[in-house]
């Protein structure tokens, strides 16, 4: 499943409205990287969305 790591963020679902207000069911995805970074001291791959990346939440391994 689509789910960030760090905050939790994963994909959200609403109702896509035409013009003619004909709706439809649409999902928004969350920007999700697949990094490598330290968790507990030792570095790990985990599932992270782009703003825990920038705002720097998370500690990239080399």
């Amino acid at each position: 499943m689509a789910v960030c790591s760090i905050c939790g963020k994963g994909v959200k679902t609403g109702m896509q409205v035409s013009h003619s207000h004909i709706r439809t069911k649409r999902t928004w995805k969350p920007n999700l990287q697949s990094v490598k970074a330290v968790v507990n001291g030792s570095p790990k791959r985990i599932t992270v969305c782009t703003r825990c990346l920038r705002s720097g939440k998370v500690q990239r391994a080399i």
